[in-house]
């Protein structure tokens, strides 16, 4: 009998590393979805897109950089010096130059200062808005945008390089000269399109497929894992965690080399910075909740598990769990806390947030099921002292089973006894699937 048991024990071997290789593979599938989809919602989601720009101009250093090229392109296509020469006197017309010079010094602080009022900010969103509004018309019109545009998406910041003219205080006239190209940013050129179109397609793909396959194959590890489910759900905890912390290490990688790439000079690397931190911020909130998930998710297996802290917790809440009114009351608040905190990604969106409820809600009611099996007389919470007296038996029963003697081949009465008195606590949780497999080999040798 001995023998049938190691023979079994054997042969489950491959259904226990299944779940665990459907684990790994998700957690491999996972990290890259989440890039997948962050670059989609960052780049194709116009709100997001504007929410990241606004954010961009209110940090002083992108802000500064901004205002320098303003006014750098104003007064290069602006020749404020012949415009002086024309309205000065004969006499005063060498003083042009200077003039030209020192209104070009005043052009810096008013760009500075022009973008940080509210109408100039309003202005700089409007123009992301529409910047990025044309860029999805041109990816999702294949050519027909294209025909009549040609081709181009520009940032037009035009209205803002007015304003700064104004607040120098150069002429009108000269203001409404100012021409189109001395403040549009190029997003892309029609040459682009294509391979621009082609990475829009396949980053849709991506980000859903991935997400969706990597939620599949954890929730199919689950269910393969049958007698193990416990442990395949720490195990998915684990694969949350470790891929938030592969999401953040890369996007600090990320973010060295790439102010290492494009700053130039260092006075160039904190607008490069700021702009790179503040363009990946939706990619470290996700990074970091997916960790908290995964601690969530390793919390609620070990309150499931077998030890006698998690049955002191179980033994505690069994009363409360046991009525849905408290155990799903406890949910709605839990959640109103939740949303009203906001700490993780998923709370933005309505998608994630109805699978978060849903999986919440799931996980209380099987929590419910199992507390009411392992007490099925717990109907009031007791007293503290009740409750730390169960927790010394059970702790002092587990240290018993582990240091019992292994019978003696007595009666077959006693071993049928002793196997289901196993198989009840296998059920109650109290016994591991390892712990139950090592007591039946040592009840049948």
């Amino acid at each position: 009998m001995a023998q049938g048991t190691t023979s079994s024990t054997e042969e489950s071997r491959p259904r226990r590393w299944l779940p665990l290789a459907l684990v790994v593979l998700a957690s491999i599938i996972g990290l890259v979805s989440v890039f997948a989809l962050w670059a989609k919602r960052q780049l194709l989601e116009t709100e997001t897109w504007t929410d990241t720009s606004t954010e961009l101009l209110a940090n002083e250093d992108i802000s500064n950089a901004v205002a320098d090229f303003l006014s750098t392109e104003l007064f290069a296509h602006v020749d404020v010096q012949a415009a002086l020469e024309e309205r000065l006197p004969p006499p005063v017309q060498p003083l042009a130059a200077p003039v030209a010079g020192g209104l070009r010094q005043l052009g810096d602080r008013a760009a500075r200062e022009a973008l940080q009022q509210p109408a100039v900010q309003g202005l700089w969103e409007d123009a992301n808005r529409a910047a990025h509004t044309q860029l999805l018309k041109l990816l999702e019109d294949e050519g027909e945008f294209v025909s009549t545009t040609g081709g181009t998406v520009t940032l037009d910041l035009t209205g803002i390089a007015s304003q700064v003219a104004t607040q120098v205080g150069l002429p009108s006239s000269l203001v409404s000269k100012i021409p189109p190209e001395a403040a549009n940013l190029e997003v892309l050129r029609s040459d682009q399109l294509e391979a621009a179109q082609t990475g829009v397609d396949l980053l849709k793909t991506l980000a859903y497929v991935l997400t969706g396959l990597t939620l599949l194959l954890y929730a199919l590890a689950i269910i393969l894992a049958r007698g193990r489910r416990r442990e395949t759900l720490r195990a998915v905890g684990f694969g949350f965690i470790a891929v938030g912390a592969l999401v953040l290490f890369g996007r600090g990688a990320a973010g060295n080399a790439v102010v290492a790439s494009l700053a130039s000079t260092t006075a160039a690397e904190p607008p490069v910075e700021a702009t790179f931190e503040i363009g990946t911020s939706l990619l470290k909130e996700t990074g970091q909740s997916l960790i908290l998930y995964g601690i969530a998710i390793v919390i609620a297996a070990w309150i499931a598990g077998p030890t006698a802290i998690a049955s002191y917790v179980r033994d505690a809440l069994a009363p409360y769990l046991r009525q849905k009114r408290f155990a799903y009351g406890g949910v709605a608040v839990l959640l109103a806390l939740l949303f009203w905190w906001d700490p993780v990604v998923a709370t933005h969106r309505f998608v994630p947030s109805l699978l978060l409820i849903v999986l919440l809600v799931l996980g209380v009611e099987m929590l419910r099921r199992q507390v009411i099996r392992e007490f099925p007389e717990r109907v009031t919470s007791g007293s503290s002292e009740g409750i730390a007296q169960r927790m010394a038996t059970r702790m002092r029963e587990g240290r018993e089973r582990r240091v019992a003697p292994a019978p003696a081949g007595g009666p077959g009465e006693d071993r049928v006894s002793a196997l289901e008195r196993l198989a009840a606590l296998h059920n109650s949780g109290v016994l591991s699937d390892d712990e139950l497999a090592a007591e039946k080999r040592r009840i049948l040798e």
